[in-house]
């Protein structure tokens, strides 16, 4: 075998420049035991918990590889659930920042998520069409819910039905009974998608955003209410409260006559609409968690926030109305006003203020802080998070910014990287500002408005910048002050590139002008102060027929290599400008290239996805190479060395051989187009910008990477997610309707299914050897030692069937299903009587008794034919039925326990609870007799 070359791998080292990506929702959560000030929002594929009092970012819940789509908080305010572009569902523990549960049940993005009130279940809304109903406590999928003909757009639990609500893209709003896991409603008075909805007035009312400027209402009314006799009329619907309650109970009667079955669990009518000023679709639709407050937005930088008015404030108002109607009525001499007497939508739900944000919306949230503030985060579009308060005491209400948090990033995709000579400092410039970055911080150390940048460098020295823009400047700025010295008209056009000259006295510049500039720096007096300050001095320009789209210096300062829109890059002696070679071949422009250290090699990456190595002495192509699967947008190579890097709108950042012409390794992290890169001086680190408006920066490691070991994890990879798309197991007997078990197919529970058969088999070969054994012995008549198995030895010597009950406990509750399904029958006999064994022992009968029953389900058929197994089955119906008797008894006095120790807890606290209850109410008895004392006053 030859001697392989080594390399060292690069690896992911930070992801900064990022404040929140607008893919997913933004969250209130509680943290510290403070809610309304800490918010979690997507980044990539992270979620970072910002704190908006002090701008700073407290907690990071580190993703893996796919990109967040959903968040979702829980009730108790612990956890947030997590949903990201591959389907899987993380639930993180917000005191330790770790990943407790995983689901794994969808087969595209995530794009709704919602707990139920006590936050024991959690339902998922995908792109696959499908909802999934997680049981979190358990830790396992409980079914699958099919229906939907389009992504799924949002998803409600009611608080005191078990039914959901889901809406799609399809036009539909599905009602649910989990119980019997069917769709037993579909609302169809849509004409476009159902972008959101929510319950309002303790979910007697459903409101939902379209394609339109409307808000559709509409009203609902549950069956065990209908058929109460005992309670009052205006509990029975709350069309008494709103147009059209003489219909409703029409209705109603013909719901009692069962005319309409899907009609036995709810009733929804529509009551009306309320008009939005957006004339766009809706985005997000929304409410606080009292459900006190309604807000939406559409494709603008514009919150409509509404208010909702309460059962009490509705009666409140209506008992004004009939007054004033039964005193226009004496004045009339009329009779009977109450009748014609009703509160219509908007004075139901009132328009409270419109909030107008710097940029448009992507997301927001709500929550009503104890003293009375409506507290709003709004998650915009570009890089910004927003926290505004709305005073509702206030006559006219208005929303006041309170905070903004920006400082973390640019509001623009980054188009130019570069890295101090120190390997400290790194720039980064955008279309409003130039930050500097401290590469071992990461934080923002200065940052300076500036034009539309798209090309830039450091000054030697290190304490100015220069920047080309969008419109032909070139601007230099002084670090130290962090302001502008100098703008110079240099180009017609955009100034597409810069290089710094090796002996480091000026710079080169290329324009859409179709020209080449040669600068130098120049010391020049400054008139406001006394000392000399750098300036810029135009020394030559190079007429071509093309626009210049990169400029290169060879590093001896020989030759100057220009990329030109004519897809060549022409090669020019630098002292007098002559023409020395023409690299063609390029099927597309050049958009980057560069030359090596020693000048023996320039490497050329263009918009056709390839890149060209050429040799400088001749201009002869050495090779080839297919790059990236889009333009190749950037391309560096590392110092003092034949290696270097190309950014690609694919994604992906790659490292090739110049020399061996091998691809040695891809940098995987971005989720959009990478736009620039930048390779520090001492070849340690690659900090690269995407339109995902993140920058990252990847570090170079001590470990070698060996190119056969990596085609192989690349293989494995591939392989992964092949096993990943394959067509589901079927349980035979299942009926491929609207319902199906939770679970997928993955390469996690392929792996589950393997160990357990591994397990098994194991058993199988101890028991036998054991029967060997032990007839050796009895022949031998004297006890011969038993070779001990060293898998069994590890686990402390236990028995091979103990070794089986740890493998299967190891299992992840939401994989067990799936990892059964994939376990073939022939080890199910073994299984059976193992489960017998355990559940004899009271080992995890919880457990076990879940496995049997899907085994039971799934190998129904061949368990009852199988005569062998008749004698277990018997066993084990007997060995289960007592055991989860005696667990179940255990539960109850555990529960009786623990509702006693409630009830002296709070026989304890009702002092105090009367005093809290008393002090209220004089407070409120105050207000009144003050705000009495005012209108006197007024009067």
């Amino acid at each position: 075998m030859g001697l392989t070359r080594q390399y060292l791998r690069y690896e992911p080292a930070a992801l900064f420049g990022l404040v929140a990506s607008a893919r997913a929702g933004v969250a209130f959560v509680a943290l510290r035991g403070e809610r309304g000030r800490y918010v979690a929002v997507p980044a990539c594929e992270h979620v970072f918990v910002w704190d908006t009092r002090k701008g700073e970012k407290v907690l990071i819940l580190k993703g893996l590889k796919q990109q967040v789509s959903c968040l979702c908080p829980s009730p108790d305010g612990l956890h947030l659930a997590v949903g990201y572009e591959d389907g899987a569902i993380r639930v993180f523990n917000l005191l330790s920042g770790e990943s407790t549960i995983t689901f794994n049940g969808h087969r595209a993005a995530v794009t709704a998520l919602q707990y139920d009130h006590l936050g024991g279940r959690l339902v998922s809304g995908s792109k696959d069409t499908e909802v999934i109903v997680w049981d979190v406590i358990n830790e396992s999928g409980l079914y699958r819910l099919r229906g939907h003909k389009d992504v799924i757009t949002q998803v409600l639990f009611l608080k005191e039905k078990n039914l959901l609500v889901t809406c799609a893209k399809d036009t539909l709003v599905k009602w649910w009974d989990l119980d019997t896991q069917h769709c037993f409603k579909t609302l169809v008075g849509h004409r476009a998608e159902v972008w959101g909805m929510a319950l309002l007035s303790k979910e007697k009312r459903l409101i939902t955003g379209s394609a339109d400027s409307e808000l559709r209402v509409w009203d609902l009314t549950y069956i065990q209410e209908v058929k109460d006799p005992d309670e009052p009329e205006s509990k029975k619907s709350k069309g008494s409260s709103s147009p059209g309650a003489e219909e409703n109970t029409e209705e109603d009667e013909t719901l009692e006559l069962d005319e309409h079955p899907e009609e036995r669990i709810v009733k929804c009518s529509k009551v009306g609409s309320i008009m939005r000023e957006g004339r766009d679709r809706v985005v997000t639709l929304g409410t606080d968690r009292m459900g006190k407050f309604l807000a939406c937005h559409g494709t603008d930088a514009v919150l409509e926030v509404f208010s909702v008015l309460s059962e009490e404030e509705i009666q409140k108002k209506l008992e004004k109305k009939i007054k004033k109607a039964r005193k226009k009525a004496k004045q009339n001499s009329e009779e009977e006003p109450e009748r014609s007497v009703e509160l219509s939508l908007q004075e139901e739900i009132q328009r409270v203020t419109n909030v107008k944000a710097s940029s448009k919306i992507k997301s927001f949230d709500l929550i009503l802080s104890p003293k009375g503030e409506l507290k709003m985060v709004l998650l915009l579009q570009n890089n910004v998070i927003e926290l505004y308060n709305l005073d509702l005491s206030a006559q006219v209400p208005q929303a006041v910014r309170v905070s903004r948090i920006t400082i973390g990033g640019h509001r623009s995709d980054v188009r130019t990287l570069a890295f101090s000579s120190d390997n400290i400092a790194v720039l980064s410039a955008a279309t409003e500002s130039v930050k500097i970055w401290n590469r071992s911080t990461l934080q923002c150390i200065r940052t300076m408005e500036c034009e539309y940048a798209l090309c830039s460098l450091f000054v030697p020295g290190d304490r100015q910048v220069i920047i080309g823009t969008k419109t032909g400047k070139v601007q230099l700025y002084d670090l130290a002050s962090g302001s502008l010295i100098e703008t110079l008209d240099a180009h017609d056009g955009a100034v597409w590139s810069i290089a710094l000259s090796p002996d480091q006295r000026g710079f080169v510049t290329g324009g859409a002008d179709k020209c080449v500039k040669f600068w130098e720096f120049d010391l020049v007096k400054d008139e406001s102060s006394v000392q000399k300050r750098l300036s810029m001095k135009h020394v030559r320009i190079l007429q071509l027929d093309e626009d210049v789209l990169c400029v290169r210096y060879s590093p001896n300062q020989k030759l100057l290599a220009v990329s030109l829109l004519d897809c060549t890059v022409k090669v020019f002696y630098v002292d007098t400008l002559k023409f020395f070679l023409s690299l063609y071949g390029h099927k597309l422009p050049v958009l980057c290239m560069d030359i090596c250290y020693d000048g023996t090699l320039i490497a050329t990456g263009s918009a056709d996805r390839n890149v060209k190595i050429w040799g400088l002495d001749f201009g002869d192509c050495h090779r080839s190479l297919f790059a990236h699967d889009d333009s190749v947008m950037y391309l560096q190579f590392v110092p003092k060395s034949h290696l270097f890097f190309t950014a690609g709108k694919d994604s992906k950042l790659k490292q090739w051989d110049a020399d061996k012409f091998e691809h040695i390794q891809t940098l995987e992290g971005h989720h959009q187009e990478v736009w620039c890169l930048a390779v520090s001086p001492n070849g340690d680190y690659v900090v690269s910008a995407s339109h995902d408006k993140s920058l990252r920066l990847w570090e170079r490691t001590r470990e070698p990477l060996i190119l056969e070991e990596e085609r192989e994890m690349q293989r494995e990879a591939e392989y992964e997610e092949s096993v990943a798309k394959e067509e589901q197991p079927v349980v035979a007997g299942e009926r491929q309707g609207e319902t199906g078990l939770a679970g997928k197919k993955t390469i996690e529970t392929i792996k589950a299914a393997e160990r357990i058969m591994e397990a098994i088999e194991l058993y199988r070969e101890e028991t036998a050897k054991l029967k060997e054994h032990n007839a050796i012995c009895k022949a031998a008549g004297k006890e011969v030692p038993f070779p001990v198995n060293p898998i069994l030895h590890a686990y402390g010597n236990i028995t091979p069937s103990a070794y089986v009950l740890e493998v299967f406990k190891k299992v992840k509750s939401s994989e067990l299903e799936e990892s059964l399904l994939v376990l073939p029958f022939s080890y199910v006999p073994d299984l059976l009587r193992l489960f017998n064994e355990y559940i004899q022992q009271g080992s995890d009968v919880e457990l076990l008794c879940r496995a049997l029953l899907f085994l039971l389900k799934i190998h129904f058929g061949q368990i009852t034919s199988n005569q062998m197994l008749v004698t277990v089955i018997e066993n084990l119906k007997k060995t289960t039925i007592s055991r989860v008797s005696e667990s179940r008894d255990v539960l109850g006095f555990n529960m009786a326990g623990l509702q006693f120790l409630k009830r002296e807890i709070e026989a304890k606290d009702e002092v105090t609870f009367f005093a809290d209850a008393t002090e209220r109410f004089e407070e409120k008895k105050r207000k009144r007799k003050k705000k009495e004392k005012m209108v006197l006053a007024v009067l």
